[in-house]
């Protein structure tokens, strides 16, 4: 393949997914991509975008990881939101998503998007989502045995609404890890 295959963005960039480099990197295209793209390829009651998932990611962790979890499915925003049954066949898709994670994570001095609490977090938003999202859905998922769903269910927001809401929980996450920085 060749290396010039590009994405472009809402912002008019063009993404490499193939080279991605940080100088192409833009947090609007992340926003606006992550509220645009709906879980669980569509097959919900409702749309419900992966911006609003990763908002709610943010608040079930510590203040600490807080922007690591908010930023925990950004490679999504330029590669598309995969389903994990998908995902398991196609190896090649997670070494490209694994390289782009990590170029987003040097554009903006990300810790660890991965930690074992940003993944519990993860599957607790997978298991609420899965309850009031799709109720058809009766089978159990292995990897959410013995994870406990939230106890509200979830309102799920337009995608300009997503947009907002993850472009502000950013700045004020950028800007209060920036005044504790010696």
């Amino acid at each position: 393949m060749s290396l010039n295959i590009f994405i472009s963005t809402f912002l008019g960039n063009s993404f490499y997914p193939q080279n991605p480099r940080v100088e192409d990197i833009d947090i609007e295209d992340i926003a606006h991509g992550l509220a645009y793209t709906c879980r669980f390829n569509g097959q919900t009651t409702a749309f419900y975008s992966v911006a609003q998932h990763s908002l709610m990611v943010a608040d079930l962790v510590a203040d600490e990881l807080k922007l690591e979890a908010l930023m925990h499915d950004a490679a999504e925003a330029y590669l598309g939101d995969v389903v994990k049954p998908l995902k398991a066949l196609l190896p090649e898709y997670n070494v490209i998503e694994a390289h782009v994670s990590n170029i987003i994570a040097t554009a903006f001095n990300l810790g660890d998007c991965g930690h074992p609490a940003i993944k519990r977090a993860d599957l607790i938003a997978l298991a609420t989502e899965k309850r009031d999202l799709m109720p058809n859905s009766v089978e159990p998922w292995v990897y959410l045995a013995g994870i406990e769903e939230l106890p509200i269910p979830l309102s799920p927001m337009s995608p300009q609404e997503a947009k907002l809401a993850f472009m502000k929980r950013f700045t004020e996450l950028q800007s209060s890890r920036a005044i504790f920085k010696f």
